[in-house]
Formats: structure tokens, sequence, C-alpha cells
């Protein structure tokens, strides 16, 4: 059976009824017998739809389709690649009102989110496919044969980047869209030419197959080998497919326990593989006296905003808050305080998530060395925004519960002495997504000693902004130290993200004919390549 007809198959398979079921290597698949629910994340009911947990079998299957189908796809022209990232992205956008319902109903998000996120991920699927336009990635360097040089010539050495191999990418619950089936680490494998399996969420399972059927049906427009795009159901799954030998990449977006085993298994593997892990992070925010002097007020409104979003279900809610001791930072957390009580109950994604929320929340309350300021316990399914003081002792004695990210719509003031204990509070810190820094153009000029520490600290540095926000674009950062991340020379957001799933190859003394077009003479793919130290277009004689 050819790619082009196994995709087809699938798109008739799940048209006739096959819904539920696992997609490999163009076929749709249920040979367990462990069947599962998705839940109403608003009332905690199991919704009608069965889905199948993946058999050890059909992980395998899948792994083995993705590896057939790499060396097909690795092949493609970029702009190949590129078209069927467009493909997908038009058949995100045209998921109807019904798809909308179905992610509500599983996540408890509103309608607007929803199709602002929808947005962004048909979005960064279009900024992959300019990537792959625009030849950057290939990362083409050619040093020319010097046959007379003295005293020993130099051979021909050509190097660019190519797609590792069939990756892994797991589901995260807080995005549903844009983390998951279709998100930013999906977008990226396939932009570098890897093959894709990927393990649904538990948590949205129905919403995983929407979109799933979605890439299928841009694979089947746009003629991809059948196994470019895989997708599992299972939450014991994960082992088996971290340990399959074919894959040889994993992206992932979690929690720390989740990040570091699937580490800990990739590193215990005959062969080794990396794990791009974004895990956990508590995004400090620091704030100077003058800002909070001449905008106090309208500080804590905006922390407010920032720490609720979303039910404070991002990965880069800003979960400490630092301030020097004054009559402005007292009035400031008065002000905060207030703010935080006023907000309203919140549903959160799922019961785990909310019960993790609640339990962060109950060993805060029960720490001598913090003060409840705002928000109590929710009754039912919902989550009660609120706020905590810790003596400043606890993050200079180095005390880890300051240090672990309770993800929901809290956060924890800290009050220092003075300059010189808020450095020492910075340092002690571990690795973040983001640190924020909040002063007047004064205090700035200044705060060299605070930004050295900073950009050690994390991925993405802030100047009177708030976390809580990513834009997807070229400079983007969302990586950062451990334990944000498992590698912080990555990010998973923005188009530096296709690095993680490439690697480099040199040619050495090569034919023309057997280059590839990123770095044969004429130069067909009209790149910037870097030619003998110099940035040239040029074709090569």
């Amino acid at each position: 059976m050819s790619d082009q007809s196994s995709q087809s198959n699938l798109s008739s398979q799940s048209k006739q009824g096959f819904a539920g079921h696992n997609f490999i290597g163009g076929q749709r698949s249920a040979e367990g017998s462990v069947v599962l629910y998705s839940r109403a994340a608003a009332s905690g009911d199991a919704l009608p739809m069965p889905f199948y947990q993946a058999t050890v079998a059909e992980v395998d299957a899948a792994c083995h389709a993705a590896a057939a189908a790499f060396t097909t796809f690795r092949s493609m022209p970029a702009s190949q690649r590129a078209d069927f990232l467009c493909a997908i992205a038009d058949e995100l956008d045209a998921l109807g009102t019904d798809f909308v319902e179905l992610v509500q109903q599983e996540t408890a998000l509103p309608a607007a989110r929803i199709m602002g996120e929808r947005g962004r991920t048909s979005g960064q699927m279009r900024l992959f496919a300019e990537v792959l336009k625009r030849g950057d990635f290939y990362g083409a360097r050619i040093d020319l044969a010097l046959p007379d040089r003295q005293p020993l010539p130099r051979v021909d050495l050509r190097q660019c980047r190519l797609g590792v191999g069939p990756v892994a990418v797991f589901g995260a619950s807080n995005f549903p869209l844009a983390f998951s089936t279709a998100g930013g680490d999906t977008a990226s494998a396939l932009a570098a030419g890897c093959p894709v399996v990927f393990k649904a969420h538990s948590g949205h399972m129905g919403t995983a197959e929407k979109v799933a059927e979605a890439i299928v049906r841009a694979a089947e427009k746009t003629a991809m080998p059948a196994g470019v795009f895989n997708m599992v159901f299972g939450s014991g799954v994960g082992e088996a497919l971290v340990k399959h030998p074919a894959i040889q990449a994993v992206g992932f977006t979690g929690s720390l326990h989740g990040g570091r085993a699937l580490c800990d298994m990739a590193a215990a593997r005959p062969q080794p593989i990396p794990v791009f892990a974004e895990m956990s992070s508590i995004n400090p925010v620091i704030l100077m006296p003058q800002a909070l002097s001449v905008r106090g007020e309208k500080i804590a409104s905006e922390l407010t905003a920032s720490v609720v979003l979303g039910a404070g279900q991002f990965c880069t809610n800003p979960g400490l808050v630092l301030g020097i001791r004054s009559a402005e930072f007292s009035a400031f957390v008065d002000q905060l305080t207030a703010r935080m009580a006023d907000q309203p109950v919140q549903c959160m994604l799922n019961s785990g998530v909310l019960s993790s929320y609640r339990k962060g929340c109950a060993v805060l309350r029960q720490h001598s060395g913090i003060t409840p300021l705002a928000g109590e316990e929710a009754p039912d399914r919902c989550a009660q925004p609120q706020l905590f003081k810790a003596d400043v002792s606890m993050l200079l004695q180095g005390d880890a519960l300051l240090q672990e990210e309770i993800f929901g719509p809290a956060t924890i003031v800290v009050e220092v002495a003075d300059h010189a204990q808020l450095l020492a509070c910075l340092q002690a810190l571990h690795g973040q997504l983001t640190a924020t820094l909040i002063g007047e153009a004064d205090e700035l000029a200044g705060a060299a000693d605070l930004m050295t520490i900073l950009e050690q600290k994390a991925g993405r540095v802030l100047i009177n902004g708030y976390p809580t926000g990513v834009e997807v674009s070229d400079a983007m950062v969302h990586g950062g130290p451990y334990p944000a991340t498992s590698d912080a020379r990555g990010t998973s957001v923005g188009t530096l993200a296709i690095d993680r799933f490439l690697r480099p190859v040199c040619y050495q003394n090569c034919p023309d004919a057997l280059l590839p077009a990123a770095l044969q003479n004429a130069n067909p793919l009209g790149i910037s390549r870097l030619v003998n130290g110099e940035q040239s277009r040029r074709a090569l004689p």
C-alpha cells in the first residue's frame, strides 16, 4: 500500500466510525482492552466517547511507522514540508464551532481563549513554514578546498543540519492546542524533517483526536508519507515510547516529576537521546522602590491580573514577588492582598490539576514561615486565587518549598531587608523560564548587578512587563536553566525551537551531485551560506 493511499485510508476510517482509535502509520488501531474516557472539566463527568489505550505492540508499530517515514520525509524539499505545515494551519483554522465546544467541555476554557489559542497554533505552523522557505535553519557552512595551502592543503568541507529522526512528543494539559497535538514541539519537529509519535494528553483526548485528524487531512493533501504523524492514547504508554530505539528525541511540557522521569529513562537507554522538557518555574518578579512609589497601585492591579489569568494555569505564572522593605512595599502588599481577595473562583482544567493546586496551597498554609494573606480553599471543583507572604529566611536558607511551582492562581510575596539581601535571594533561586524587573528609568540604569544574576537564572528577562504571554517569534526564548527545562540551550516557543531536532553533518570532498541542495555549488535554494568565513548567496564555480 502506498503512503498516499494509507493516508486516504486513515481519513476514510475516521469517517467510518474509528473514533477513539490510535493513529498508526496511516491506519486506525484499537488492539487494547483498556478503554479511557475524557471528563468534563466543570463537572468531572465522563464524556461518552471511548478511547482505546495503545498496547506496547501498537506503540512499537507507531514508532516503526515514523522510522519508515523518516527517509522519505527528511529527503523532501523544505518547500514541500512548508506546504504541509501550511496545510495543517488551514485545517486547524477550518475547525468549526463544534470543535470549540468540545475543547470547552474538556478544559473549561472560554471560547475566546480557545479561538485565540487555535490562531496561535496555526500561526506557529505558518511561521515554521517561513523558516523552511528562508533556509537559515540549514546553518550552511562551506570551507572551499585550498590545494596549495602550506604546509598542508585543505580539503573541501561543507556542513549543514539535518533532522535527527522520529520525535516523541507529549501533550501538555494547560494548552490543549498550542502545546499539544499540533503545538510547538510537533511543528518544530515536522519542520526539521522529523516524523512525530504523539502521546495524547488524557485531559483532552477528544480535542487531540480532532486535531490529529486535521493533521492527517493535511498530510493527505500534500502527499506526505503515512507515518509522518502518529498518535497514541493512554497514560501508561510513555515509557515504551521513550525507550523505543526508533525514537531519537523527546519533547515534553509538564511537571518536574514527569519530566525528570522521562529524562532518566532516555539517559538509561543503550543509545541515550535528548529530552527537551519544560518542567517547573516560579517566575520571580522584582519590584523596585521608586516604581512602587510612583505606580504601586497600578502594579498591584496588573500583577493580580497576571497571577489569575487562565486560573493561573500558565507555566509563566508569576509565583514569587520580591520587594525591598519600605512603606511603599507595605502599601503595595496591602493593595495586592485586597485585589487578590476580590478575585472570583475559577474552574481548572481537570481534577488532577485542581488537586495539585489545593495540596500545594495547603502545604504553604501549614508552614510556620508563611502567612496566608488572601483566599481560601474553594468548594466543589473550583480554585480560589490565593496570596501568601513568606519569611525571607526561607529563600536564604534554601528552603525547597519556595522553589516549587504551585500550578494555579497563587503567588508568594517576600520582603527583603535591602538591595544586598535582594541579590542574595536571587542568587539562591533555581533556574527559571522568566524573571521580571519592574522599576523606573533611574532605577533600571543602576540595575546592572540585578541583570547579571537574572540573565543567568532565566531564559527570558522582562522589564516592566508581566511574564504571562509568550510571543511566537524568531527572538522568543521559552526555556531556561534546570529545573525550568532539562536543557537550557533550547526553547520550546519561537523558531529557534527547530534547533532541538537538527544535527550537523559535514561532507568532505563530496561530489556536488551527492550534496544536499543547501551545499551544492549552484546554491539552488538561494540561501545565505557561510563561505570561507563570509556570508554569501552566490553560486560557487
